[in-house]
């Protein structure tokens, strides 16, 4: 299968010299690359800024905004089997970005926000043939807001987690099918449980 993976945070500019952003390092998403490309599946790989060396084997794309990242996997996604979908997109973004840098004046700084485009929800709608696994990073009722966003962004599958993963090498998650049902609870390495995910994916969703 050639998959398309999404990785890494993504940044939004209040202006020339700061962004918001998220925790996000990647590490997840890197693995299940890694892992695909050792199932011989080819890998294409576009990621958000992290300090992490691309899986050797893949096709990356590296990208910074959130836009950068929808228009990047719109154009790749129809030459895909399916998309996995790890990246933390920001959610909102600055209606307008100032120019230069902001300085100090003393008085509150009103910054108005507008929703940026959703990344997978988009490319689920556009699927046709194509599978879609995303990823859910839920604190709290997180199977409620998990199988909500499984329906929404129209997934296959979807693997829920908690903050707890951020930055760390180990992970917990439940895997949830397009039923609503769990089918897998994993915990261990990321590594491990990116090969664990790659096989369920080849079993489960690669027939279309």
């Amino acid at each position: 299968m050639r998959i398309l993976i999404t990785a890494g945070p993504t940044r939004e500019y209040l202006d020339a010299v700061r962004f918001l952003s998220n925790a996000s390092s990647g590490r997840m998403g890197y693995a299940i690359a890694e892992a695909a490309v050792a199932a011989g599946h080819q890998v294409v790989l576009v990621s958000g800024p992290v300090g992490l060396t691309p899986p050797a084997g893949c096709e990356v794309h590296q990208v910074e905004t959130s836009g950068e990242m929808y228009d990047c996997c719109h154009g790749l996604f129809v030459d895909c089997d399916g998309i996995i979908a790890t990246a933390a997109v920001c959610d909102y973004r600055p209606r307008v970005k100032a120019p230069g840098k902001l300085s100090k004046t003393g008085k509150p700084l009103l910054v108005e926000f507008v929703e940026t485009a959703d990344v997978l929800a988009e490319l689920g709608r556009q699927k046709e043939h194509r599978w879609a696994v995303g990823f859910a990073l839920e604190a709290d009722d997180a199977r409620y807001n998990a199988i909500r966003k499984l329906y929404h962004k129209r997934c296959d599958a979807i693997v829920l987690n908690a903050p707890a993963a951020i930055g760390a090498d180990s992970n917990s998650v439940t895997l949830i099918d397009k039923t609503g049902a769990t089918v897998a609870n994993w915990e261990g390495l990321k590594a491990d449980l990116a090969r664990q995910l790659i096989e369920w994916i080849g079993a489960h969703l690669s027939a279309g």
